[in-house]
């Protein structure tokens, strides 16, 4: 029965996100990539509001991006921003899209960010606000979400 309720969770939870990307991405409130996030949270951390981690196997023995996401880690936790981590690198890209030059963006780090002034509010990331939270409850710091099929 437990095991039921942490599926259906960790399925609403990757519901919530594939949601909140698509709204923050209408909203021109996403950072995409692992330099420019780092670049955004450098000038105006106060700005981000959720953070989004994505490996697959190919990048996984990769020792670089290992040691920025433990750095952008870090910085999240300092700054009480709520990541996760997301094993499907190919569909997070297609949920952010390419840039005007039609490549591929780089979507290893997905930062949601908000004006510091007037800040966004949205139900999923309400949604993976509690889902973060609950999962540090049961000392799961970065937990993994599983986003939908297409």
């Amino acid at each position: 029965m437990m095991c039921v309720f942490l599926l259906l969770r960790v399925q609403s939870a990757g519901a919530a996100l594939e949601e909140l990307l698509l709204a923050a991405k209408k909203q021109d409130y996403l950072t995409v990539g692992v330099y420019e996030s780092a670049k955004v949270m450098n000038v105006d951390p106060d700005s981000v509001a959720f953070c989004v981690l994505a490996t697959d196997q190919e990048y996984e023995c990769d020792i670089a991006l290992q040691i920025h996401f433990t750095l952008i880690q870090a910085f999240c936790f300092d700054n009480d921003i709520n990541v996760v981590r997301v094993n499907d690198i190919d569909r997070l890209a297609d949920l952010v899209g390419a840039d005007d030059s039609a490549e591929p963006k780089d979507a290893h780090c997905i930062l949601v960010t908000s004006p510091s002034a007037n800040p966004w509010k949205d139900p999923a990331l309400d949604k993976l606000s509690l889902f973060c939270e609950e999962s540090r409850s049961a000392y799961d710091w970065v937990p993994a979400i599983t986003l939908p099929e297409r």
